[in-house]
């Protein structure tokens, strides 16, 4: 069974544990880096990007985190986790992880009161995804490796370039696990 890591530190943590675990794979809650190397695959939780920068710094995550990312294994990145993962920010000199072949703005949806549902059409998931969004960013550009799996209202909202997956809008909100399951199965083959 691959072991899926959420990084605990803030946002929809036990969403995503639940979401881990009803799709089958065990799931570990990351609050010390040493637990990273205890898994195959790591989601990047949605939550508030600026927040979770501050605790990543606090607790001297940033190397680690960029070392996974360098390590070949799967790792995902939900709302402010695609922020943190993105290569490149709107508005911003420096990126924060920098693993993800990307160009992300962020609220480009709107403030909270404009949160949203929406049925998506993803490429190798399926139609009609209930996708939640909540202050979400979008990608504005994606560099030539990455495959874009769906857009909302002609924004790119869901990308993966290699083993890193990144979406706009957070899948552990839903009933509908189709996404947590497309990310176990990048961390199956990935451990191949």
């Amino acid at each position: 069974m691959v072991k899926v890591g959420v990084l605990g530190l803030q946002g929809a943590v036990r969403e995503h544990i639940r979401s881990i675990e009803e799709s089958g794979a065990e799931a570990v809650v990351i609050k010390t880096k040493e637990q990273l190397e205890e898994v195959d695959g790591l989601i990047m939780p949605g939550g508030e990007s600026t927040t979770m920068r501050r605790l990543i710094d606090k607790y001297d995550f940033m190397g680690s985190l960029k070392e996974f990312a360098q390590s070949g294994k799967p790792m995902f990145g939900t709302c402010a986790g695609l922020i943190l993962m993105a290569k490149e920010l709107v508005g911003y000199d420096q990126p924060h992880i920098g693993a993800m072949d990307v160009r992300v703005e962020r609220n480009s949806f709107g403030r909270q009161r404009e949160s949203f549902e929406a049925d998506l059409d993803i490429a190798g998931v399926g139609e009609n995804y209930p996708a939640v969004f909540i202050r979400a960013p979008h990608i504005v550009a994606a560099g030539e490796n990455v495959e874009i799996l769906a857009k909302h209202e002609n924004r790119i909202v869901f990308a993966r370039e290699g083993q890193f997956l990144g979406c706009s809008f957070h899948p552990e909100l839903t009933e509908d696990h189709r996404i947590t399951q497309y990310f176990i199965n990048m961390v199956k083959e990935a451990k191949k």
